[in-house]
This record gives C-alpha cells, sequence and structure tokens, in this order.
C-alpha cells in the first residue's frame, strides 16, 4: 500500500485543468469540488478526469453549523450536508466531513467565541450535546444512504469528538455503518502531556478506531508558554515546523492497507508545498510510499 497525499486546489469549473494540477502539485489525492449533483455531466467529467490522473477523491466537505441555534439557518445547513454527503457519493468520496456545530449563538451568554459555527460552548461537550450530535449524524445518513462514503465528524477539542475515546462511543452510539472515523491528529492534541507524547497519542488513536478510519487531515502544531506564565496555547503550523509526530502518523495509515488519504488544510500554496515536501521526505525515511 501507499499513503495518498493531497489538499485543497481551486476548481474554476475545468475537469481536466483540475486534475491536471494536482498532479503538477505532487498530489495524489484531492478534496471534491463544490459543485452542484443536479449537473450530472459536470459531475461526471470530474469523476473521469480524477480518476484518469489517478487522483482519489479524499473527502467532501459540509463545513456548517448542523446545530444552528435558529432553527431557519440550522435545516438550510442540514439541507446542505444532505446534499454535500449525496454529491460525495455520487463521486464516490472516501468521505463527507462535518464538524458538527455549536449550539452557541449571539444572544448566550457563554461568549467564549464569537464563532458560531463551531465555537466553544459548555453544552456541546454535554450528555445533550453527545445525543444532538448522534441525532445530527443519523438524521444526514438517513436522508441520503450513501453505498460509498462515509459521513464523519471532525476531531475538534471543544466539541463531543475531542477524544479518541469520545469518538469510539459516539461511533458506537450513532450505529450506521454509513458513518466513519475521521482523524486530525492536531486537533487530539489537547494537552501538554499528549502534546509532548504525540506518537503515542497516535498510535494509541489509531488503535481504537482504525478499523473506522476513512480520511486524515495534515497539519502540525506548536506550544507556547512556560515558567511564569501558567497558562499556554496551542498554534496550528506547517507540516514540519511543529511537534506532531509524522512518523507515528504516516506509519499509522500505512499500517491501515486500504486506501485513506491524508489531506493538508489551513494554509497557503507556498505553505503546502513544504508541507507536502515534509511529509513526503519523512515516509521515504521509514519506507512508506507516497
Amino acid at each position: 500500500m501507499s499513503v495518498r497525499l493531497g489538499g485543497p486546489l481551486a476548481y474554476e469549473g475545468d475537469p481536466e485543468a483540475y486534475a491536471q494540477a494536482h498532479v503538477a502539485f505532487g498530489y495524489r489525492a484531492a478534496y471534491m469540488p463544490n459543485v452542484r449533483i443536479e449537473n450530472r455531466e459536470e459531475v461526471a467529467a470530474i469523476v473521469a478526469a480524477l480518476a484518469k490522473a489517478d487522483i482519489t477523491i479524499a473527502e467532501a466537505g459540509a463545513w456548517k453549523n448542523l446545530i444552528a441555534h435558529d432553527e431557519t439557518q440550522r435545516q438550510a445547513n442540514l439541507d446542505y450536508a444532505v446534499h454535500q454527503l449525496a454529491l460525495a457519493d455520487e463521486m464516490g468520496a472516501k468521505a463527507c466531513v462535518a464538524y458538527h456545530g455549536t449550539v452557541g449563538h449571539p444572544a448566550d451568554p457563554w461568549q467564549l467565541s464569537d464563532n458560531y459555527d463551531y465555537g466553544p460552548h459548555p453544552d456541546n461537550q454535554s450528555e445533550a450535546g453527545f445525543q444532538r450530535a448522534v441525532d445530527t449524524a443519523r438524521y444526514v445518513i438517513d436522508m441520503v444512504k450513501p453505498t460509498r462514503t462515509k459521513f464523519s465528524l471532525e476531531m475538534v477539542p471543544w466539541l463531543v469528538t475531542d477524544t479518541p475515546e469520545n469518538y469510539l462511543k459516539l461511533l458506537k452510539a450513532i450505529d450506521r455503518p454509513q458513518f466513519g472515523a475521521h482523524i486530525d491528529a492536531v486537533n487530539m492534541v489537547i494537552s501538554p502531556r499528549l502534546y509532548f507524547n504525540t506518537g503515542r497519542m497516535i498510535r494509541e488513536g489509531f488503535a481504537l478506531l482504525g478499523p473506522w478510519i476513512v480520511s486524515c487531515h495534515a497539519k502540525d502544531i506548536i506550544m507556547q508558554g512556560g515558567p511564569g506564565n501558567i497558562s499556554f496555547h496551542m498554534d496550528e503550523v506547517v507540516p514540519g515546523d511543529g511537534n506532531l509526530d509524522y512518523a507515528a502518523y504516516l506509519t499509522e495509515i500505512d499500517r491501515l492497507c486500504r486506501d485513506v488519504p491524508l489531506m493538508l488544510e489551513h494554509f497557503d500554496q507556498p505553505g503546502y508545498r513544504r508541507g507536502l515536501a515534509h511529509m513526503k521526505k519523512v515516509a521515504a525515511e521509514i519506507g512508506v510510499a507516497t
């Protein structure tokens, strides 16, 4: 086997150009372009062009607050997630990933963040929050009934997907074969103890979730803080600029012995180039094909 690496590239309406841009960049996996499922000819052309170039469609995104406070907005966001999962299944993507969302809203007394898409709120990790995640995933899956694509939720430190243990609990509670696990190793680093032991953290996470993993995200993490400043914070950085054990990450993905892409996110194109080069370098050093 090998680990397919990918990242974001702009889709500008030309399926062939989109496929060749991935080849030129050095990617072997792509994010699903956001087109309408009703555009059947365009959808088919994208699938054909990527397949011809040996580019796997790794994942679709349903990045909306699926539990939004406003009922009208919540339903519109759920409809979008249903569309994205249906389109992903039509295209044969490995996964359709969402971040579930937050109950936080502008009038709420807990103003921990002005991010009302998936920002922190104490109720997000409550028993009620857990059940909302179960019900939401079931709703999206049952509306589509995908046969090729798994619906999954992003690992986020302040949501119910904060640890592999909680993710496994959620996966079992959702109880749908169309639900898969999505791994973001950086988002698993929620304490200094984990920051200094990312290799062990990754190995233990894959041991728990391995049979269900369908797609992974690639970035890196750096922690700041220390003596005289008991508080600390962690920042996302380009792979190679932080402390994440990429040898462990790539090894564990490769050991799954199936096509599980590792997808860069959140940087500019120079950052993606540096991150891709770092991952390929580490992979070559440990004997993992990319």
